[in-house]
């Protein structure tokens, strides 16, 4: 009996020292992470304004009614040059003809004329002048001006500025939850910028003032311009 458990043991051995080892679990916890949506905003007087100067004819015929408006109109560039606006500065941006017609129910359209609408778009950067310059191109013809819109001419220095403000606060903002939550920050994975932006007023349309109404300087106010960064930054904790 002796005899054959000893040759039982030797016999399965080999097939017990054979066995592949046992894998040991190497599994790691996800790092916790913390995402934050930062923005941060910077304000700059404007440089330099747009405004819109339109000049709207009718006539009998489309002709005429051209005619009438290109007359007017140069009147009104004159003006707008004569009031310190370079020739660069100076761009067509719209010319349109169309028939008038008058229309009466159950009844055919019937063509009462033709109107001619020229628009041009004028870059200032002598904000103090607005008023004047408002006032000249109304005076020379001009029965429709939109805006004005203030702008930046290098808005990309102060955004910069802006840049950096929304990384520091944002980091601020991660040390805050980092100490709220008994932990602390391990590292910064990741920045991305979701817009950076120059808020300003949309062109407002300015009624056709008569000469005596425009004899006084219009009031125009640049204010300020507020430039705005959007970024969305990740941060890993410490387990």
């Amino acid at each position: 009996m002796r005899a054959l458990a000893g040759l039982l043991l030797l016999l399965t051995a080999p097939a017990l020292a054979q066995q592949p080892p046992q894998p040991v679990s190497t599994s790691v916890a996800p790092p916790t992470l913390l995402t934050l949506a930062v923005t941060a905003d910077v304000a700059r007087p404007p440089d330099s304004l747009r405004l819109i100067a339109g000049v709207t004819t009718t006539a009998a015929s489309a002709a005429e009614a051209l005619a009438a408006n290109a007359a007017q109109m140069n009147a009104v560039i004159a003006a707008a040059k004569a009031a310190g606006i370079a020739e660069r500065d100076v761009q067509t941006s719209g010319l349109q003809v169309s028939a008038q017609y008058r229309y009466v129910a159950e009844q055919a359209p019937k063509l009462t004329g033709y109107r001619a609408r020229n628009m041009v778009t004028l870059t200032s950067r002598k904000l103090a002048d607005a008023g004047r310059l408002v006032d000249a191109l109304v005076k020379a013809g001009a029965n429709e001006v939109q805006g004005p819109e203030f702008r930046l001419s290098q808005p990309d220095v102060a955004l910069d500025e802006a840049r950096a403000a929304a990384v520091a606060k944002g980091r601020a903002r991660a040390e805050l939850y980092a100490r709220a939550a008994g932990t602390r920050l391990r590292r910064l994975v990741s920045i991305s910028e979701l817009a950076d932006e120059v808020e300003r007023p949309g062109p407002q349309p300015m009624r056709a003032m008569s000469v005596r109404e425009a004899a006084a300087d219009s009031p125009i106010q640049a204010g300020e311009l507020n430039l705005s960064v959007q970024l969305t930054m990740i941060f890993e904790l410490e387990p």
